[in-house]
């Protein structure tokens, strides 16, 4: 039997939306493994003299762990 565990993780860039998701992914996958989707809870920019300076997303990452019986 698989388990599926979230875990919730914070990732900027100063580029875009979708690159502060890729960040969070190239993070996550630095101590996790088996990760099958991530779901965006929240998005926000950072404005300097009226300019975006930088993109956040608060995400959600999924991923599977074994069973005892799948070991």
């Amino acid at each position: 039997m698989s388990i599926v565990k979230v875990i919730e993780v914070i990732a900027s860039s100063e580029s875009s939306f979708d690159d502060a998701v890729r960040n969070a992914l190239k993070e996550a996958k630095k101590s996790v493994k088996n990760i099958k989707s991530i779901y965006v809870n929240e998005m926000h920019a950072n404005v300097d003299n009226n300019e975006i300076v930088s993109y956040g997303v608060n995400a959600k990452i999924s991923f599977t762990i074994q069973g005892k019986d799948e070991m």
